[in-house]
């Protein structure tokens, strides 16, 4: 599976790296200085340290246990001692390399050296998101947001696969959109949810002259979504991680045309995070509880043959993805 990392401009210049937890491995992805981006373990081939953390620039790559060096291709530099070790070829201890990728502004790993590349998996989702978002190339990092749910990550997913809980759960939002535009097609490794803006005033934020007049979203499997609200120009990403069987460490962060996000999108930010996001955390946490219940047995999914957001085909589907990954 091809899993979301960052977005380009973070490892945009050589030497530009950032470490990453795919699971139990840690992968650092680094731009050489011929301008190709590589990823590697993140381990030292000596005595497996581990070589680099959080996000930075660096000329050589070099490990803080016994200062074995790499070059920022991945070929062992230097080695104190070797040569005094018989037979002892630097070529023997490089660093082990990982699939990387970058799609529609983004970076993505993954672990399979035999995965079809992203762009052949994931179809028509790089035109369906440059359709909707033509300044995706322009955008740049501006805020993030990190929450913890007590919720298995499948859970949080669920609840972001439908709006069939939108009018009861979040009743701001369904006055930002107009709810019954809201479709949800389902297309191989990912799904997309569309609807129209409101286009009047309501109690989420202003968007009377907004230039986004679409509230467009792309889930991709297994833990991204990529979503374009309604307002200025933006996209946000979000992460679910997984960090315990009935916890997930969620990552939103929110791209705009300028670092310094103005009026309009600050009072954005503050309505994911001080009223949106809590009201989902609340509904997860309160499902992962109930999932413990003996009253509870499996429920019955409400389906519509217009794909809309009233109904739940696309949290049908996720499942079946699951079950498909686990009976591979």
């Amino acid at each position: 599976n091809w899993l979301y990392v960052c977005h380009g401009e973070t490892v945009r210049e050589p030497g530009d790296y950032t470490t990453f937890e795919a699971a139990d491995q840690n992968i650092v992805v680094v731009r050489g200085k011929d301008g190709v981006l590589r990823a590697f373990y993140n381990v030292c081939s000596h005595r497996a340290h581990e070589l680099l953390k959080g996000s930075g620039r660096t000329k050589v790559i070099t490990c803080p246990y016994h200062a074995w060096s790499y070059h920022i291709d991945g070929t062992l530099r230097s080695a104190r001692g070797s040569e005094k070790v018989e037979g002892f070829n630097n070529d023997d201890f490089c660093l082990t390399p990982v699939r990387v990728e970058e799609f529609c502004a983004f970076v993505f790993v993954n672990l399979d050296d035999n995965a079809a590349p992203l762009a052949v998996q994931s179809g028509g989702l790089e035109a369906d998101i440059r359709g909707f978002a033509p300044d995706l190339d322009q955008l740049t990092h501006a805020h993030r947001l990190t929450f913890d749910l007590k919720a298995n990550w499948k859970n949080v997913i669920d609840n972001f696969l439908e709006c069939y809980h939108c009018p009861t759960a979040h009743p701001a939002f369904a006055g930002l959109i107009e709810l019954d535009t809201y479709r949800i097609v389902n297309h191989g490794i990912y799904s997309t949810h569309h609807a129209r803006a409101g286009g009047r005033e309501n109690k989420a934020y202003d968007t009377i002259d907004a230039d986004v007049q679409d509230h467009a979203v792309w889930w991709l499997w297994p833990n991204t979504c990529i979503l374009r609200f309604p307002g200025s120009g933006n996209i946000m990403t979000m992460r679910m991680i997984p960090t315990g069987p009935e916890t997930t460490h969620e990552i939103i962060d929110f791209y705009f045309l300028g670092r310094t996000p103005d009026a309009a999108q600050t009072e954005a930010i503050a309505y994911v995070n001080d009223v949106l996001t809590p009201e989902d955390i609340g509904i997860v946490e309160s499902v992962q509880r109930g999932l413990h219940s003996r009253g509870y047995n499996q429920g019955r999914f409400i389906v519509d043959e217009e794909r809309s957001g009233m109904s739940e085909h696309g949290v049908h589907y996720f499942h079946s993805l699951v079950l498909d990954a686990l009976t591979d």
